[in-house]
């Protein structure tokens, strides 16, 4: 099993896509998913479900993303990206492997089973959202599934350990974008004009004090990332932007700060302000009880004891249905998004072992 998961992960590997649209990636999938005793469905553009019928009346669902990044890639290795500026940077070639190999063995043994098994291969998990799309076409109202697992690579833990945490475990997210506008005026007369540059700083310093004084229990942050303002340095500038990121696991703590980005813009009543705020993805809350039981069925299961403030859109199945979300350690510490990003196949196993006990625990 290692060598044909391996060749997909490398196979994979060289034919990155992006978003929505991954025309290449889904056609490998069918192709490595042809002959087994599986129903096929294609839907919202690349993505691609296996549906395993065992004519029960549940069914437990396995999700892989599949999408990559707009990065560069600078490793070394023989099956490195045939996509000038595209990149697996993220593990996503990773979480195919898994998945189709979890698919090649349960082929052979899906009718011992006590439930149906529905595999997912889900495009745009990095942007714009292909869970929320799936969802909405009822795909786990369609198969009866009961409950959703899905796994991630994670490079700070050794590698091959599996681990999740009950309740929350990563951030509901929101992109921010913020408009001001002001009035121009040469700089030797500021007065007669409205500095949207100076605004945009001391509203940003206004933002960054209400969010520290939150109690820290309460796990969040507001952070900008990019402001872009004037023209020249002797005008006083009519416009600033700024682009931030909003993250909190407490949908309370979400909204205050929701309501703050406004609330503080009230205290400059001499410019206009514009917001744009995305819905973003809700938080990845694994349910207890199905973790409970999952750590009964795998005895090398780490628990763990902190969160992540990242964000990941398998949390819109779980708006649907129990799930659980699972990290996979590389043991590398190359982050995510990193254009070194690489691992060894091997740990992968791990993860098909995990999925294959869980089916058969169902």
């Amino acid at each position: 099993m290692l060598e044909k998961v391996r060749k997909y992960r490398r196979d994979l590997h060289q034919i990155p896509e992006l978003e929505l649209v991954l025309p290449k990636t889904k056609q490998y999938i069918l192709q490595a998913l042809d002959g087994l005793d599986c129903q096929i469905e294609s839907l919202i553009e690349s993505a691609v479900v296996a549906y395993f019928d065992n004519q029960k009346p549940i069914t437990i669902a396995f999700r892989s993303d599949m999408d990559a990044l707009p990065v560069k890639e600078m490793t070394e290795v023989p099956f490195k990206s045939g996509h000038e500026g595209c990149m697996h940077a993220c593990g996503h070639d990773g979480h195919m492997a898994l998945l189709l190999g979890f698919a090649q063995e349960l082929n052979t043994f899906y009718k011992e089973l006590s439930c149906n098994v529905l595999l997912i291969f889900q495009p745009g998990e990095e942007s714009p959202g292909g869970a929320k799309l799936l969802c909405q076409q009822g795909i786990l109202e369609k198969y009866k599934v009961k409950e959703i697992y899905g796994t991630h690579l994670w490079p700070f833990l050794p590698a091959g350990q599996i681990a999740t945490i009950p309740g929350p475990m990563m951030a509901r997210s929101s992109e921010v974008n913020i408009d001001i506008f002001g009035k121009t005026s040469h700089a030797a007369k500021y007065k007669e004009g409205i500095d949207a540059l100076e605004i945009g700083a001391r509203y940003l310093l206004d933002l960054y004090q209400m969010e520290s004084q939150i109690d820290p229990k309460y796990a969040r942050l507001l952070r900008f990332g990019r402001i872009e303002s004037g023209t020249v340095r002797n005008v006083v500038s009519d416009h600033c932007h700024l682009e931030g990121t909003m993250r909190s696991l407490d949908e309370d703590i979400y909204q205050y700060l929701k309501e703050q980005l406004y609330s503080c813009a009230k205290a400059y009543q001499e410019a206009r302000f514009e917001f744009s705020i995305s819905e973003g993805y809700p938080v990845v809350f694994n349910d207890k009880k199905l973790v409970r039981k999952v750590h009964t069925i795998l005895d090398s299961l780490l628990i763990l004891d902190t969160h992540e403030m990242i964000s990941e859109d398998f949390s819109w199945y779980q708006q649907y249905v129990p799930g659980v979300f699972f990290f996979l350690g590389t043991g590398t510490n190359i982050p995510l998004h990193n254009s070194h990003f690489d691992f060894d196949e091997e740990i992968l196993l791990q993860g098909i072992q995990a999925y294959i006990q869980i089916v058969k625990n169902a």
